[in-house]
């Protein structure tokens, strides 16, 4: 198999790509569980397309590029899930396609052809955490796309656009997922290695990086919304508040990790072992092992747990898998060692169709999706204000305030006792009050003493803790 695609014929990608979608398709068509993130997303765009601006009318770290991305969907459709779905498997495929063709041009490795990509999507395929739509997969395209341009354009030296370009491309990364801006450090070793003047192109990269955000701040600035995106985005961002809080466990995140692990180990310990002939490429080897420790920090910074997270580490296994792949003197050897991957990836993938949960002590993704709270089954199609961190009443409902991140709205939830954090939830609910409101933080009382206007307004409903607009 790997012989067939080590050929770059247009057919050999034809062949791969059905043999991606037969890997990865049965499993969506029998249909993957909403997870806690795309719930968020859809939350999030669907306030969006309603005319709200993020941060100032909605309290969520969402990073605004993002943001935008899923307001655009919700024009497509109303939560349209099969949309988040093709939308997370079309960027798998930039990204592997991507990478396989600047591995190709730049000459890392003497073989040519699709096994870098046919290596990113199998791996790719290992866990449906990656099937999902996250702001990390999106910003991770952009940090593959930006790779050819921190390479130099020649053996001599770069050309200036293109290093503004990789930094620029690093910037748009990070107002996808901010803790992505850490790949300046793969800038930074590139430029050390490959430029001749580095502080100088340093300066390029950084202003590259800065420009986006500089646009970004423009807009919120001239929208009054500029105190708000760094309140409500950046400063809970760069403290860890929102990190990874819609994601797996992290006990079964490192269990899917031994598999890509594994592969990882035998990769390294076969391309430590092989002799690479240009400098250009033993300079390569070693910007891909400073991008394997910037992944591994960056999983650090995420806690191991923010949704996409594995996708991170695919670029460099992938690249040190090539040598794992080469040809040598026992090829059936090798061939051998990617169908057991194939079927690892298979079995894993399907494991709880097969029933291998136990065996395997895997326990499968499916069982940490959102399911319907039995206790709110009565409340649908109501505009909500939940006063708690358990999103499930939105399934069936909308986001009635700017208050969808319970842990963001404390900023004027727990000054209440002061008289500028009443004043604002005054104003944010007094123009389109929710229609009902579901107390799960037992503060129902205070919030009608100390703003009668807005919450005296209500009655309890039969449902204990849920509370109807009058």
């Amino acid at each position: 198999m790997l012989q067939f695609f080590k050929s770059p014929l247009p057919t050999r990608l034809i062949v791969l790509l059905l043999l991606v979608l037969a890997v990865r398709l049965p499993l969506l068509w029998l249909g993957v569980p909403l997870t806690m993130a795309e719930l968020r997303a859809m939350l999030v765009g669907e306030r969006l397309h309603a005319g709200a601006l993020p941060y100032r009318d909605l309290y969520d770290a969402t990073a605004p590029l993002a943001a935008v991305l899923f307001a655009a969907l919700d024009l497509v459709a109303s939560r349209p899930l099969w949309l988040y779905r093709m939308l997370a498997f079309a960027l798998l495929l930039i990204q592997a396609l991507r990478l396989n063709f600047v591995l190709n041009r730049a000459d890392v490795h003497p073989e040519r052809g699709y096994v870098a990509a046919l290596t990113y999507l199998v791996l790719a395929s290992a866990t449906t955490d990656l099937d999902t739509l996250s702001p990390l997969l999106l910003g991770h395209t952009f940090i593959i796309l930006g790779l050819s341009a921190m390479l130099p354009t020649s053996r001599e030296g770069y050309d200036n656009r293109r290093l503004f370009r990789a930094g620029f491309l690093v910037g748009v990364a990070a107002l996808c997922y901010m803790p992505l801006a850490l790949f300046l450090l793969v800038g930074l070793f590139a430029v050390i290695v490959f430029a001749a003047n580095s502080f100088r192109s340093f300066l390029l990269l950084l202003c590259g990086f800065g420009f986006p955000y500089a646009v970004v701040a423009t807009f919120f600035l001239y929208s009054d919304a500029l105190p708000a995106f760094r309140q409500l985005h950046l400063v809970p961002t760069l403290s860890g508040l929102v990190m990874g809080a819609d994601g797996l466990p992290l006990p079964l995140q490192w269990k899917l990790l031994i598999l890509p692990g594994a592969v990882l180990l035998l990769a390294l310990a076969r391309s430590f072992t092989t002799a690479l002939g240009l400098v250009f490429q033993v300079k390569f080897q070693q910007l891909m092992l400073v991008w394997l420790l910037v992944a591994a920090l960056m999983m650090a910074v995420g806690r191991g747990t923010a949704p996409g997270s594995i996708g991170l580490l695919l670029p460099p296994i992938t690249y040190f898998s090539l040598f794992l792949w080469q040809k040598g003197p026992r090829m059936w050897v090798v061939e051998v060692l990617f169908l057991v991957l194939l079927g690892s990836v298979a079995g894993l993938r399907y494991r709880e169709l097969l029933h291998l949960e136990d065996p395997l002590r895997f326990p499968a993704e499916a069982r940490y999706a959102v399911q319907p709270s039995a206790r709110y089954a009565s409340v649908k199609g109501q505009r909500l204000l939940v006063l708690g961190d358990d999103m499930r009443p939105y399934l069936n409902n909308s986001v009635g305030t700017p208050y969808l991140d319970w842990r963001l709205a404390q900023t004027d939830f727990s000054r209440l006792s002061q008289y500028a954090g009443v004043y604002r939830l005054a104003r944010n609910l007094s123009e389109a009050p929710p229609t009902m409101v579901i107390d799960q933080t037992n503060r129902w009382v205070e919030l009608q003493y100390k703003v009668p206007a807005i919450f005296g307004r209500y009655q309890p409903t039969a449902t204990p803790r849920v509370y109807e607009l009058k």
